[in-house]
């Protein structure tokens, strides 16, 4: 993999993380394009290839570290303060929500280990498989056309509980096929639950950080154990992973402004365009 292929890639996941049309089928759709073109890469399904997919995502939490900074400043430090009284070390406080919140994350971080480690296997067949994500991306505009109709959700923080945080979780786990959008199920099923918006939002934005985090650690331990990178060079991972963050700013504050006035379905009429490129052969990606 040249670096300029890398940071190409980059770009893509950069755009299209937060945007709700699924960053992964992007990547997946530009390999496969890449390498009919014959440019040196491997399988979008290989060890190394996921992997490469896995860093530049985690090149896009750092968007969410810069876009959401004041709300991760405020949630982590009430956080730790509200431990520390809830474990009698500090003052005491009349509420605990930051860490009944942070337990909840982790709950659903559990939810989507489970159901992406039990059809891992599965998931990772759809990567090879252009016509799949063809049908996954319409599924994808449905939810996101049926997600403006709904009316103003009433749910707000204290109201999460662990069968909210279960549905999300879940919806994120059902992500990790190719073309389901990991921002856009994991808001819309948020929604679904009676979450504000911007709440639906934020729990979205913040928990693709453990989640990306350990999925990435996961997959460097199959690529090691299969042997190493192959194709994919240390310097093409920190190029893809540096871009990816830069460009992911920009995509992250555009999917706020929509989401918040209830215009995600602009993004539904782009992905189903998509898929009817794939499944007609009008995009043939076929290796």
């Amino acid at each position: 993999m040249t670096l300029f292929i890398a940071a190409l890639l980059g770009v893509i996941q950069g755009i299209f993380m937060f945007l709700p049309v699924s960053s992964t089928a992007h990547l997946v759709l530009a390999q496969h394009w890449l390498i009919r073109q014959d440019h040196p890469l491997p399988a979008p399904d290989s060890p190394e290839m996921i992997l490469f997919d896995l860093v530049v995502h985690v090149g896009t939490l750092v968007s969410i570290i810069v876009v959401f900074w004041s709300s991760l400043k405020v949630f982590c430090t009430k956080c730790v303060r509200q431990s520390l009284a809830w474990a009698g070390k500090g003052e005491i406080e009349t509420s605990y929500l930051y860490p009944r919140l942070f337990l909840l994350g982790m709950f659903s971080v559990l939810c989507t280990g489970v159901l992406g480690l039990s059809f891992k296997a599965a998931f990772e067949h759809i990567f090879a498989t252009p016509y799949m994500v063809g049908v996954t991306l319409i599924f994808t505009g449905v939810l996101l056309w049926w997600t403006d109709r709904l009316k103003p959700r009433r749910r707000g923080l204290k109201k999460i509980n662990a069968g909210v945080a279960a549905v999300v979780g879940l919806a994120q786990g059902m992500a990790l096929m190719p073309g389901l959008s990991r921002s856009a199920m994991t808001i819309v099923f948020a929604l679904f639950t009676g979450l504000k918006r911007r709440w639906a939002a934020e729990y979205s934005f913040f928990l693709a950080i453990p989640t990306i985090c350990a999925a990435t650690l996961l997959q460097g331990v199959e690529v090691v154990s299969f042997g190493g990178l192959g194709e994919v060079s240390p310097a093409a991972l920190i190029m893809g992973f540096v871009v990816a963050a830069l460009v992911g700013i920009v995509s992250l504050k555009l999917v706020v402004y929509f989401l918040y006035r209830a215009r995600l379905k602009v993004f539904s009429f782009y992905v189903w365009l998509l898929a009817a490129a794939i499944l007609t052969g009008l995009l043939d990606l076929s290796i």
